[in-house]
């Protein structure tokens, strides 16, 4: 009787493990389905909240599908919403990608690229890039053309702007660190002439202007939803997003440390 209620008390606890096991989030994320074709409970497990200031904007019936892979380097990603089309850089193939939100097709949409990596679309429905191997802005005209909206500084060639956003004004900003240029896997290795920096292009005299060169590496770079703050992120050793106020649609006011990116040390287990 007495191993009759071990065996029976070990069953029950192996099946509590069991239960548990199943449960876990390590679990669930193994689940993981990409071809879509099998439902992902909820919530996603492979969705970390890293910042408690984010917490409140997780959406917990929300799951990450993967809907295409085969870049080298994808990067750049634009939501067309008229088109209903998403697009993408790989920036070392040369190439960008159009992903259609009617059947999920994926194809090339334009080779060669210059080797581009941030893309937007102003207000009119225009595709603006940021080309490496060129190191100029284009923007794509709707009859097909190419317009190049900036491609110097002070009569020197840019380093190779990375990541483009436009304002309800027009004004178009852009980030020039110019990762491009310091390898051939995703531009044309080529000298820095002039510091990395920030830039607005005015959208009736397409003047430049530098807004900023503080940041040691300018890269990612977006506005609040009210367009009242902008956010640079710096990817060289300060390793954080800044954010300013903006100032008469045009200038930068009040710089303070927005995110920390560096991630704490991790504990190695000996």
């Amino acid at each position: 009787m007495e191993n009759d209620a071990i065996s029976r008390r070990r069953f029950f606890a192996t099946a509590g493990m069991a239960a548990a096991a199943a449960l876990a989030p390590k679990a669930l994320a193994a689940e993981r389905d990409w071809t879509s074709k099998k439902p992902v409970r909820y919530p996603d497990a492979d969705i970390v909240v890293l910042d408690k200031r984010f917490e409140k904007y997780k959406i917990g019936n929300t799951p990450i599908q993967r809907v295409w892979t085969g870049a080298l380097w994808a990067e750049g990603c634009a939501w067309n919403g008229v088109g209903r089309y998403l697009v993408w850089s790989d920036i070392p193939n040369n190439r960008q990608l159009r992903w259609l939100d009617e059947d999920g097709h994926v194809s090339v949409f334009r080779n060669p690229a210059g080797n581009s990596n941030g893309n937007t679309f102003d207000f009119e429905g225009r595709q603006l890039s940021c080309e490496h191997g060129n190191r100029r802005v284009v923007r794509y005209e709707q009859n097909g053309s190419i317009t190049v909206l900036a491609d110097k500084w002070k009569d020197k060639p840019l380093n190779a702007p990375n990541d483009i956003v436009v304002h309800p004004d027009g004004g178009i900003w852009f980030t020039d660190p110019g990762y491009g240029s310091m390898m051939n896997y995703e531009g044309h290795k080529g000298e820095l002439q002039i510091k990395e920096a920030v830039y607005r292009i005015d959208p009736k005299s397409r003047k430049m202007d530098m807004v900023t060169d503080d940041l040691e590496k300018p890269n990612g770079i977006c506005f609040s939803a009210d367009y009242k703050k902008l956010y640079i992120a710096d990817t060289g050793k300060a390793r954080d997003i800044q954010a300013w106020d903006v100032v008469d649609e045009k200038k930068l006011r009040n710089r303070r440390r927005f995110v920390d990116m560096a991630m704490p040390p991790q504990k190695v287990q000996t």
